[in-house]
């Protein structure tokens, strides 16, 4: 009987294109290999397909090979849209080099394709992920000590981080790019960061456990550094929260530079009232409600978890007019006070004018796994949430300029209090002008054109 072996594949790319890593963790009956590689200019999805060619290759014929990536453009591409792309000749496929040995490498082979999140903790995702980048750093110290000259370009700068170089070919629009653009956006690092929160640990907020039997607060399992973001939403006995509409259930995860840490909260609530009709689109009961706490017993827990963060819900103003009105109630005062908030309904409206975006929509519209939403649920809803705000996010950087716009009209809006502070103004020393003057010059000469700042001095 042959062996079945399991493969995680990932790649990397430091810009895009850039520096590009590829990593293959293989897990066979008796033993565990890992091997990577890289490519000194190249794009993530090159790296990706490169992953999964080589981790083909390293393994025997005849074994069964269950194969988990956390590219779509990978998985969908081998197993739906290969065989169309071989009826049209390869005509207009991105990368049809590599298409063509990936198609080669599987042909007599018994293989299984899935999809896995990326960057979600899943120890098998993460390894590969770690011998992508493995990959990257070994041909970039390669070349530097092959070429002394190149050294000076490790400046991280020169490197392009944030994928804003676009050669002729990156800038096609076929459906598949978008489509693994949106779908694999939850593993794109370089995605600008635009949180105004303090820096903190996922794992090391004030609230982790509570003795309260009706209050699950998962811990976080990855230790991120970075300011939180917390996927939220809440369901409640109506629309209007100024007439006497209460919150019955609340759901939040939280995320960290991209990455879901494992940490979440979700409490059900008595809303001392009935929750009528309501009862059709989240299915919750009184009689399932009777026993839950009521918001003043549960309060202050809840805003400990969540003051501080970043808060990120569908329709964000009518989840925050009903919490503001809850922790009002039991003397807090207004979430929004302490807490930054974006809105992904007018993120979506900005993005896609003119076309449905409730997060329905949004599931189809970027092909996030479907979930059964028969009844609507706080945590899932946030669970789900959070696929649709990196797949909007993800990609290349680009300034939504309408969206900037209105998250700074919600954050003046808010009621905050503007702290003036003068903050010293540090002059550089004359051995600092001279490295800034050198790194200009090296710009120049990889780019064949000045930098913004001394085009900005010309």
């Amino acid at each position: 009987m042959s062996q079945t072996i399991t493969l995680y594949v990932d790649g990397a790319c430091r810009g895009n294109p850039g520096l590009g890593g590829w990593g293959a963790y293989i897990i066979t009956e008796q033993e565990e290999h890992k091997i990577c590689g890289g490519e000194l200019h190249t794009t993530n999805n090159r790296m990706e397909l490169t992953a999964a060619i080589e981790g083909i290759l390293f393994c025997p014929k005849d074994a069964k090979l269950i194969i988990w990536t956390d590219s779509n453009y990978v998985k969908r591409g081998i197993t739906e849209w290969i065989e169309g792309w071989k009826k049209k000749s390869w005509k207009d496929v991105k990368n049809p080099d590599l298409w063509k040995k990936l198609d080669a490498t599987c042909q007599d082979r018994e293989i299984e394709w899935n999809w896995i999140k990326g960057h979600a903790g899943h120890e098998g995702n993460e390894m590969a992920d770690q011998l992508a980048n493995q990959g990257a750093d070994q041909i970039a110290a390669q070349e530097n000590s092959t070429d002394p000259k190149k050294k000076a370009e490790s400046d991280w700068l020169l490197n392009d981080p944030f994928g804003l170089e676009f050669d002729e070919d990156s800038e096609e629009n076929q459906d598949e790019f978008e489509q693994e653009t949106a779908l694999s956006a939850q593993r794109d690092d370089t995605a600008q960061d635009e949180s105004l929160n303090t820096t903190t640990h996922g794992s090391n907020i004030n609230v982790t456990t509570t003795d309260h039997p009706q209050i699950v607060i998962t811990p976080a399992t990855v230790d991120a550094i970075g300011p939180r973001q917390l996927i939220l939403d809440t369901e409640t006995t109506g629309f209007y929260f100024n007439d006497g509409d209460r919150i019955i259930e609340v759901g939040a995860i939280e995320m960290i530079n991209r990455k879901l840490t494992g940490s979440s909260i979700h409490i059900y609530i008595n809303p001392e009232k009935p929750v009528g009709d309501s009862e059709n689109v989240h299915g919750i009961s009184d009689e399932f409600l009777k026993d839950k706490p009521k918001y003043a017993e549960i309060s202050d827990i809840l805003f400990e978890y969540l003051k501080g963060a970043e808060i990120i819900a569908h329709n964000a103003t009518f989840d925050m007019n009903f919490l503001d009105m809850e922790f009002e109630r039991v003397g807090l005062g207004k979430l929004s006070n302490v807490c930054d908030v974006t809105d992904t309904l007018v993120m979506a409206k900005n993005k896609h004018p003119g076309q449905k975006n409730s997060l329905d929509a949004l599931v189809r519209r970027y092909e996030i796994p479907a979930r059964d939403r028969t009844f609507h649920g706080a945590l899932l809803d946030a669970e789900i949430l959070a696929d649709v705000y990196l797949a909007m996010t993800g990609g290349q950087v680009s300034f939504d300029i309408d969206a900037l716009s209105q998250s700074l009209d919600q954050q003046n809006s808010s009621g905050k209090r503007e702290i003036n502070v003068d903050l010293p103004i540090i002059l550089p020393s004359s051995e600092e002008l001279e490295e800034h003057e050198k790194w200009m010059k090296l710009y120049a000469d990889k780019h064949g054109s000045p930098c913004l700042f001394e085009q900005e001095n010309t």
